[in-house]
């Protein structure tokens, strides 16, 4: 009956760093899109309504995961961007 308890933790123990890695990497690839975003918006100067939606679409996941420091700057900097008609351009 040890064994299979032992056996039992050894398994919950490496699913649980499995799931810390996947959301680490997860909240990776999220603060690189909006790192990535945010600069083009930024330097673009505008952010159209579909900009912000997308930029929303990552922004929620991302703080929901636990994201904070330079994510939700850039995040609050590009919602206080003008907005403008114009189409988004593909970047």
């Amino acid at each position: 009956i040890i064994a299979v308890i032992t056996w039992l933790w050894r398994a919950l123990l490496r699913r649980k760093q499995e799931n810390d890695e996947i959301k680490e990497g997860m909240m990776a690839l999220l603060h690189d899109r909006i790192y990535q975003a945010c600069s083009y918006f930024l330097a673009r100067g505008w952010c159209s309504m579909e900009d912000r939606s997308n930029l929303e679409y990552l922004y929620k996941p991302y703080k929901a995961l636990g994201g904070n420091g330079t994510g939700e700057s850039l995040y609050k900097k590009c919602m206080d961007l003008p907005l403008s008609e114009q189409k988004a351009e593909k970047y």
